[in-house]
């Protein structure tokens, strides 16, 4: 048995599977599109007033931290810091938009 024959008696056109093909190339190409709103909403909240100055403490550190060859401080409490400002931010946003 062909290809063909098989096709034929499935009923099942090579052309339609092409075709799907096709489709299927441009549902990826929209896939890559797509943002995720969660990041959008983190972005925004960190950059918000509300964060800025955790933001600026964060950045002083790493500079410091970063500017140093030998050191034992590091910058954990201050990236909590921003990530918990940035997160109650996301949080808020997301109740009011539901």
């Amino acid at each position: 048995m062909t290809l063909e024959e098989r096709n034929a008696m499935l009923g099942e056109d090579p052309e339609e599977e092409e075709e799907n093909e096709d489709d299927d190339d441009e549902d990826e190409e929209d896939e890559e599109d797509l943002v995720d709103p969660h990041d959008t909403l983190k972005e925004k909240c960190s950059n918000s007033d509300s964060c800025k100055g955790y933001k600026d403490e964060l950045s002083a550190c790493t500079e410091r931290v970063s500017s140093r060859s030998q050191t034992e401080e590091h910058c954990t409490q201050e990236f909590f810091d921003f990530l918990h400002c940035s997160d109650h931010c996301v949080s808020k946003l997301k109740i009011g938009l539901s």
